[in-house]
């Protein structure tokens, strides 16, 4: 299995990763999303979908906080993605953060998994 660094960002309270596995993209938000640092977020996952790898995997393990303004980056990832015939996999969901998508519904129109490990796992045969 191939792991290849992709890049990262950051601004303030939020620094995100992004590394390609097989066919899909590992995206790692730590830190906390709301509207100030919601771009740091919405610009890779956005490339991600640009350059032909529509299957994310959004590794929320390290990401402390979500208001309704991530929350919608993560809605619109999630349009974008399975236009293009992939989708978005959410893991490592805190607490804090998975109360935001229950109290929502939109714990239901992502598919969630306990790990990154999983989500990559459950990945279609490249």
């Amino acid at each position: 299995m191939d792991r290849e660094m992709v890049g990262s960002t950051s601004r303030g309270r939020l620094h995100v990763e992004v590394r390609h596995h097989g066919a899909s993209a590992v995206v790692t938000p730590v830190g906390e999303l709301d509207h100030h640092t919601a771009e740091v977020l919405r610009e890779p996952l956005e490339a991600c979908v640009e350059q032909g790898c529509p299957r994310l995997v959004v590794d929320c393990s390290g990401l402390e906080f979500c208001d309704s303004t991530g929350l919608n980056v993560l809605l619109g990832a999630r349009l974008k993605a399975e236009a293009s015939g992939g989708g978005v996999h959410l893991t490592g969901m805190l607490p804090v953060v998975a109360r935001v998508f229950e109290i929502t519904g939109a714990d239901a129109v992502f598919t969630v998994h306990g790990s990154v490990e999983e989500a990559l796992a459950d990945s279609p045969a490249e």
